[in-house]
């Protein structure tokens, strides 16, 4: 194979990577994990909204019960959107003729027909889980996996308190889950505008790197000093787990957990799970934190911090993910990976990559994919510089 043969091979293999359709392979690949899609508290009992998830356009509604349910958009007859109509019970009436559906999607009444029987029409439904203020959907073939590899210790603690956010990004999920596995990014990347608590943390110092594959998806640590040393537990396929400063001196320092779901090729939903070990009145400065800052989505600002260089004076929450966003979207909504010039920094970059082109050519020829898991033992994650 010439040199010209290959690049237009490392063309078409980078293409498959930002992909999220049901018709490609990696759209078929994400469709295997179970993936949030929705913040709990943003639904309320007999409440119904869209969604658009993996390019698919769904109605999420919450039933009487409280129980949450994720079915097609649009009813089978007219094409109506199903979220403007009204929750009975369990299942979601049609606001234009009353067509009625239960939580799998399954029509179960057309008033205006008046069937004998319930009618053989089906649209789209998909199974949900609620965790730690999330609302997981699972949007693949059958069986559906356990509901395990998405979990974590941290997340689960008796004593302890874990709060939810979103954020949407116009930007496409890959650039933001092969940030993930960019330790060198830290030591640049969240030192413009001003020095947060993580800049200050990691310094400017340039780390060491490596990277190893768990049962769950890769360990990446960078060593930047003996007593500096960051860890991250990233999980197949959008997930990372990292820890962070918390507040102030003494105060403990912040597991999250950060998912880059696709709503489409081109915006990406960040859900993220911040926890800390305290609990009740301890953790009153936390929750207070998150009552003051966090409804913040740095796109809202999109010409503020890439054309202006105005950057929030937070030094946690706010800041952090403006100094990412700046760098994501600065990539443009699909980044050029065909002509871009990796180094020996990017480590973590072919790492991942060449993880996921593995698995999608197990797609293609049909043969199996990794069976990931929740790993074994809880990764040993640093509580502070030196831990």
């Amino acid at each position: 194979m010439n040199q010209a043969d290959r690049r237009r091979q490392t063309a078409d293999r980078l293409e498959l990577l930002p992909q999220t359709s049901r018709d490609t392979l990696m759209g078929r690949l994400l469709r295997k994990f179970w993936q949030p899609v929705a913040l709990s508290r943003e639904l309320g009992n007999g409440a119904a909204k869209p969604l658009r998830i993996l390019g698919e356009d769904l109605t999420l509604y919450r039933g009487e019960s409280a129980r949450p349910y994720l079915v097609g958009a649009r009813c089978a007859h007219r094409l109506t959107l199903l979220h403007t109509g009204w929750v009975e019970g369990e299942a979601i009436r049609c606001i234009y003729h009353g067509w009625k559906y239960d939580g799998t999607g399954q029509c179960i009444e057309r008033p205006v027909e008046k069937d004998p029987e319930i009618p053989k029409i089906r649209i789209p439904g998909y199974p949900l889980r609620e965790y730690c203020g999330l609302i997981f959907a699972y949007l693949g073939e059958l069986p559906v996996p356990d509901f395990d590899l998405p979990r974590k210790d941290v997340f689960e603690r008796k004593q302890g308190t874990v709060i939810a956010r979103a954020e949407k990004w116009p930007c496409n999920w890959f650039q933001q889950v092969e940030n993930s596995l960019d330790a060198a990014h830290v030591s640049f990347v969240h030192r413009k505008g001003l020095v947060g608590l993580i800049g200050a943390a990691v310094t400017m110092a340039i780390p060491e790197l490596s990277y190893s594959e768990t049962e769950a998806g890769i360990e990446q640590v960078a060593t930047r000093s003996t007593n500096n040393v960051r860890k991250s537990d990233w999980t197949f396929p959008n997930n990372n787990h990292i820890v962070v400063p918390g507040l102030g001196n003494g105060t403990p320092w912040w597991d999250i957990g950060i998912w880059n779901v696709p709503n489409d090729d081109e915006h990406t939903t960040r859900f993220l799970l911040y926890s800390t070990p305290e609990a009740g009145e301890d953790a009153g400065q936390f929750t207070r934190f998150f009552e003051d800052y966090g409804d913040y989505n740095p796109a809202d600002h999109h010409d503020e911090l890439l054309f202006e260089g105005k950057y929030p004076q937070d030094p946690v929450l706010q800041l952090t993910s403006a100094q990412d966003y700046v760098a994501h979207a600065a990539q443009g909504i699909i980044a050029d990976r065909a002509n871009e010039l990796l180094g020996k920094s990017d480590a973590g970059i072919v790492f991942l990559r060449r993880m996921f082109w593995r698995e999608l050519e197990a797609i293609r020829t049909g043969g199996p994919t990794k069976q990931w898991r929740r790993r074994s033992a809880p990764a040993d994650m640093p509580t502070q510089p030196g831990v």
